[in-house]
């Protein structure tokens, strides 16, 4: 969809120590066959803040450089895709108490790494019916174990532990959205799932959790070309859609924001079929942080921003993929 007068005014993330991945197979952690084509150089790890109070840490730093106060936040969307530090527990409402206190809507999205895109969608429709006014969008998540192990997960994507945030305003701000497109094909689901029971709590079956074992039996079920298929054509449209609404091409992009994953998933997935140089995304820096859940595509545009890489003018395309079976592309002008 096209999309007028919404602007992004602040952004900020947090983001732990790293830990290099030669030091990770040194001490045992991880296995070089794990990484061998990764071309990730290190990863973030926390070792005791939750990603609660990381979303809190990027959240008041996007608020600060917004200046944007308790009276002006509306809505307040936090994307996640793992624990946030608590159990049957309103991750969100802690972030609104912990930041601008007031009693607007604040709300949790689960779409896996996707979840910070649906938010955008979410935020923008909710937006258009309230001029002036302004959305806290957070992401966040820690990585660790007894339930996720972020070397052996996700095969070829390490994972990192950080937050990221933005805040969308119509009052104007360094950045404009042009366009947004969401897609989602549900026959890809079992990507993720498998074909194990549900069960009756958290890691009843796998633990740590899995996403290979789950993709090998949905290709012995479905075949693995129907998975690839499906998804290339899912992307392809959500994509070509963004594009088109903001009239433009891939090619006419300064800078394109893409999933933290690994490089030879990079390159299969993005850098070969839409022909996009490495040296035109963040993917120098990416490789030094890990795969941020759902917060990928905030916190790359935080460092393009801070570094000020990312100048007046200049247009991002913001890539988004959840699980296999969502997609978000989003495109920002530089004002």
């Amino acid at each position: 969809m096209r999309v007028k007068d919404i602007f992004v005014s602040g952004n900020g993330v947090r983001l732990p120590e790293t830990l290099m991945v030669a030091d990770a197979i040194a001490s045992g952690e991880c296995e070089p066959k794990l990484v061998a084509r990764t071309d990730v150089e290190s990863v973030a790890v926390s070792p005791h803040e939750s990603a609660a109070e990381m979303a809190v840490a990027a959240a008041q730093i996007a608020l600060n450089r917004a200046r944007s106060g308790p009276d002006d936040i509306e809505l307040i969307l936090h994307a996640t895709t793992y624990h946030q530090g608590q159990d049957l527990w309103p991750v969100g409402s802690y972030i609104q108490r912990e930041t601008v206190r007031n009693n607007c809507l604040a709300l949790e999205i689960r779409q896996m790494s996707n979840g910070g895109m649906a938010a955008l969608d979410l935020a923008v429709s909710y937006l258009a019916s309230r001029p002036g006014k302004d959305a806290l969008l957070t992401t966040s998540d820690r990585f660790c174990l007894p339930g996720i192990d972020r070397w052996r997960t996700d095969p070829g994507t390490p994972y990192g532990d950080g937050a990221s945030a933005i805040v969308l305003t119509s009052r104007g701000g360094y950045a404009k959205l042009l366009s947004l497109a969401i897609n989602a094909d549900s026959d890809l689901e079992p990507l993720h799932r498998g074909d194990v029971p549900f069960g009756l709590a958290p890691f009843s079956h796998r633990i740590p959790v899995d996403f290979e074992e789950a993709k090998h039996t949905f290709s012995r079920e479905f075949g693995l070309s129907y998975g690839i298929n499906k998804a290339n054509a899912g992307q392809m449209r959500c994509v070509e859609e963004a594009l088109s609404d903001a009239e433009m091409k891939i090619g006419d992009a300064d800078w394109v924001i893409l999933p933290h994953f690994g490089r030879r998933r990079l390159d299969v997935n993005y850098l070969r079929p839409y022909d996009i140089a490495p040296e035109r995304t963040t993917w120098e820096w990416s490789r030094t942080v890990g795969h941020l859940g759902a917060g990928d595509q905030f916190a790359s545009l935080d460092h393009l921003v801070q570094s000020g890489k990312a100048e007046s003018g200049q247009r991002i395309v913001m890539f988004g993929v959840g699980a296999g079976y969502s997609w978000g592309c989003a495109v920002l002008e530089m004002v």
